[in-house]
């Protein structure tokens, strides 16, 4: 019961606040879209651009990300030259033929 008024109250007393408001309300970015922006900056050598993305997610969630994200990309490439994408990711590497 004290749960629904506390809720209530918090509703009624949220709405006439003026820093509720007036302060711009911001999307969250997810980690996806932190590791396809920290990868471009990245191979762009954009170190704002770097910094920034890295501060919208956990290190960890944007390491998973970019984990994620070159998967993905080894995956596409593999199928676009009709190779394995163990010889892809050992390419993209230098890497001498396994």
């Amino acid at each position: 019961m004290f749960d629904r008024v506390r809720k209530a109250c918090a509703g009624v007393f949220g709405s006439v606040r003026p820093e509720a408001r007036t302060a711009p309300k911001r999307r969250a970015h997810n980690l996806f879209e932190a590791a396809a922006a920290y990868v471009s900056a990245c191979a762009e050598d954009d170190e704002e651009r770097i910094d920034e993305a890295a501060g919208w997610v956990s290190p960890e969630a944007l390491s998973f990300g970019v984990s994620e994200l070159a998967c993905r990309a080894v995956i596409a490439l593999a199928r676009e030259r009709d190779e394995s994408p163990r010889t892809v990711a050992r390419e993209l590497l230098g890497l001498p033929a396994a």
